[in-house]
C-alpha cells in the first residue's frame, strides 16, 4: 500500500502530538519543589521532579570489583586484562589459572631474552629467529587467556552480544561460531584472502615503481633519460593509492565481521515464529496527567498492540 504526503505528513505529527501529550505534558507539575530530596541516587531539577544519578565506574570501582565486592560489565573486564594480565581469571574467580598464564609466559618471555643475547653475541640467525618465536608465544599465551576470561564471564542468557562481539575482533569467525552462523566464515574469510592479494599485489607494484622513480631520477643511474621520471612518479602514487584502499577495505571487512557478529547475537532472542501478531488502531484521549495539569491536553495516536499467540 502506497501512502501520499499528507498522509505520511498527518501520521507523523500524530505521533508527535501523542508523544509530547504522554511524555511531555504536566512532568513539571509532578510534587512540590524539593519533592524527593534527600533519597539516595536522586537529585532534582528545576521543576522538582526527582531524576537518578548514575555513578561513574572508576578505577576504585574497577579494583573493588576484582575484589569481589562490586560487578562489572564484559567490556571492562576485557579491556583491564588486556592491560594487567591475569584480572579477568581473578573477576571470575578462576585463581589457579593466574600462576599458569604467568609461569607460561615468563617461561617464554626468558627463553626470548636469553635467544636475543644469544644472536647478539654470535650474529647466528637461528637464535635471532628462535627469540621472535618465543616473543610471539608469549604474546599468543596472552592472547590466549584474554580470549578465556571472555570466554567464562557468567551471563544469565545463552548467547551475550558483547561477547559474540570481542570473539570476533580477537579472531574474525569466531562470533559467528558462537552465534551459530556457520556459513559466514567462508565470506569474511575470502574478503580477508581477496583483501590481502590486492594488498600485496599493489605494495609490490609500489614499490616497483618507487625504485624506478628513484633511478630515472638519479643522474648517476644507468636508467636517467631512459624513461621519463614523471610517468614513473604517476605510477607509484597511483599504486599506493590502491594500496591504501585495499587495506582500507581490509578495515571495513574487519569491522563488519564485529558488527554481524553483534546484531545477530542481539537476534538470538528476537521471536520470528508464526505465534506473533500485530494491530494497529488510532486512539484519541485526553493526557495521561491532566488531572495534574491545569489545561486539557488532547493525545492523537496509534495504539500497537503485540500478541503471542499460545498453543
Amino acid at each position: 500500500m502506497r501512502f501520499s504526503p499528507i498522509i505520511v505528513a498527518f501520521l507523523i505529527l500524530a505521533c508527535t502530538i501523542e508523544a509530547r501529550a504522554q511524555f511531555g505534558g504536566g512532568v513539571g507539575q509532578i510534587g512540590m519543589p524539593g519533592f524527593g530530596m534527600g533519597q539516595g541516587g536522586t537529585q532534582n531539577d528545576t521543576t522538582g521532579y526527582s531524576t537518578s544519578m548514575k555513578e561513574p565506574y572508576t578505577l576504585k570501582r574497577y579494583f573493588e570489583s576484582l575484589a569481589g565486592k562490586d560487578s562489572m560489565d564484559i567490556a571492562r573486564m576485557w579491556a583491564g586484562s588486556l592491560i594487567l594480565p591475569g584480572s579477568a581469571q581473578l573477576y571470575n574467580k578462576q585463581y589457579w589459572k593466574i600462576p599458569v598464564l604467568y609461569g607460561s609466559a615468563g617461561a617464554l618471555v626468558w627463553a626470548g631474552y636469553n635467544s636475543n643475547l644469544k644472536w647478539l653475541d654470535s650474529g647466528d640467525k637461528e637464535h635471532k629467529i628462535a627469540r621472535d618465536l618465543f616473543y610471539i608465544g608469549a604474546a599468543l599465551c596472552h592472547w590466549g587467556f584474554v580470549m578465556d576470561g571472555v570466554h567464562n564471564f557468567k551471563y544469565h542468557k545463552r548467547v551475550l552480544p558483547a561477547r559474540a562481539s570481542l570473539y570476533s575482533a580477537m579472531l574474525p569467525g569466531l562470533g559467528q561460531i558462537y552465534n551459530g552462523d556457520y556459513w559466514k566464515i567462508p565470506i569474511f574469510y575470502g574478503g580477508f584472502i581477496t583483501v590481502g592479494y590486492f594488498i600485496s599485489s599493489n605494495n609490490s607494484q609500489y614499490q616497483r615503481y618507487k625504485n624506478l622513480y628513484y633511478e630515472t631520477s638519479n643522474p648517476e643511474s644507468e636508467l636517467f633519460g631512459k624513461y621519463n621520471a614523471q610517468t614513473m612518479k604517476y605510477y607509484k602514487d597511483t599504486y599506493r593509492r590502491f594500496r591504501d584502499y585495499s587495506i582500507l577495505a581490509g578495515i571495513v571487512v574487519y569491522a563488519l565481521n564485529i558488527i554481524d557478529a553483534n546484531v545477530f547475537a542481539h537476534f538470538q532472542d528476537f521471536d520470528v515464529s508464526d505465534d506473533l501478531s500485530v494491530s494497529l488502531s488510532p486512539i484519541f484521549s485526553p493526557s495521561s496527567h491532566s488531572s495534574l495539569c491545569s489545561s486539557f491536553t488532547p493525545a492523537l495516536g496509534f495504539n500497537l498492540k503485540l500478541t503471542i499467540n499460545s498453543k
